[in-house]
């Protein structure tokens, strides 16, 4: 059987100080560590074995990677870091408080900005305290990093590297871990689920909670279920 388990990393700093975060590269808490330490767990108690990982370039999401990977022993396991699988690029609302933001421009501006498929905040401006455009990891990787990013930007560039670089393994019958974020996982999730888009904006992919996916020759979900039932969120159906 194939397996996909999808794990949002575990709860940042600035998931704490409810701040924009996007490609900002902001630590675990210990509350994220704990989580990450729960999710490695909940995967090895599945018996499930995997052959690779995927995760982002930023720390948040390689931590609970590898917090994860050692709580199942499974180290030796190789990992790939993509750029692609960073967050969502909020671009000129990055680092900003998120209920000050709603309090300066309105609740419904905002939720627009945020939970809207394909209309992205406002761009960083560059040069800004936040911008990463010379950050090396970017220039490593050849990267043109965004100004600003909706969902649906976000999926344009997830589903080219899943197609390419992800899919082919699950089609011989790999298992993965992607360990990774809200919104990169989302665009995974409306891939995989073939979810529409008015309906991916309501999806929440909770922080440090494995989604584990069984998967078709065809790549179709067939069942999916998150390891931590406390903390479960609703899925799209399997069809």
């Amino acid at each position: 059987m194939t397996r996909l388990a999808l794990i949002r990393h575990g709860q940042s700093q600035w998931n704490l100080e409810n701040r924009f975060t996007g490609w900002v590269d902001v630590d675990l808490t210990e509350k994220g560590i704990a989580e990450a330490k729960k999710a490695g767990d909940l995967l090895r108690d599945t018996g499930a074995e995997f052959s690779a990982c995927y995760t982002s370039v930023q720390k948040r999401a390689i931590r609970t990677l590898w917090i994860a990977l050692d709580e199942m022993d499974r180290m030796w396991l190789p990992v790939t870091r993509a750029w692609q699988l960073n967050e969502r690029h909020y671009g000129g609302l990055t680092g900003l408080n998120k209920a000050e933001t709603a309090e300066k421009h309105g609740e419904d501006q905002v939720k627009i900005w945020r939970r809207s498929y394909d209309v992205p905040p406002p761009p960083m401006e560059p040069g800004s305290e936040f911008d990463l455009s010379n950050d090396p990891r970017y220039k490593l990787y050849g990267c043109d990093v965004p100004a600003t990013e909706s969902l649906k930007l976000t999926l344009e560039r997830v589903q080219p590297y899943y197609e390419k670089e992800i899919a082919p393994h699950l089609k011989a019958g790999d298992s993965l871990i992607i360990a990774a974020h809200g919104n990169s996982l989302r665009a995974l999730v409306k891939i995989l689920f073939n979810v529409a888009d008015e309906d991916i904006v309501h999806v929440e992919i909770p922080t440090g909670n494995p989604l584990l996916i069984d998967l078709d020759k065809g790549l179709k979900p067939t069942q999916a279920r998150y390891l931590d039932e406390d903390r479960a969120q609703p899925i799209p159906a399997v069809s």
